[in-house]
């Protein structure tokens, strides 16, 4: 067995190739060092959300009032957390509607599944995202509740 100080290894180590990124993140954190900080203040100023947010539901009614859904199920189907339940009625006219269409927000994962397989095109997902409450049930949102889902906006204290 050979000595370990008898081996002769050596190490390349390049002299001098350590300083120039030292140099340019040091540089770097200079400069955003005296930059104006990016502040929003929250809740009187909004960020602007993408054209693709996703935030909470919206039940889209025709030009008569009614809503456009007809209780099929295909988005509590394809609902991955079985956030949507959904109980259908249908009038003597035949005419199919949702008796009941509730949404539980907080298991839901704003996936949009509900939105894409919807025929009707009778739900969407709005652009609100800072809807906060301290019950839970007050995140259960039925048939009232989502069609008007900008009521629920932070406004503040």
């Amino acid at each position: 067995m050979k000595n370990f100080n008898t081996l002769n290894v050596s190490i390349n180590r390049p002299k001098g190739k350590y300083i120039l990124p030292l140099l340019k993140g040091l540089s770097y954190t200079l400069r955003q060092l005296f930059t104006k900080p990016i502040t929003i203040e929250y809740p009187e100023q909004k960020r602007e959300v993408s054209k693709r947010w996703r935030g909470l539901h919206r039940l889209k009614t025709n030009d008569k009032g009614d809503l456009k859904c007809v209780a099929c199920g295909l988005c509590v189907t394809i609902c991955p957390p079985d956030a949507i339940k959904v109980v259908p009625y249908e009038d003597e006219g035949g005419r199919r509607y949702p008796k009941e269409f509730i949404i539980d927000e907080i298991r839901c994962i704003f996936c949009g599944f509900c939105a894409e397989a919807c025929p009707m095109d009778a739900i969407e997902l709005t652009k609100v995202y800072d809807y906060v409450d301290y019950n839970r049930n007050d995140f259960i949102f039925d048939i009232s509740k989502l069609k008007t889902p900008e009521k629920f906006i932070f406004k503040g204290k």
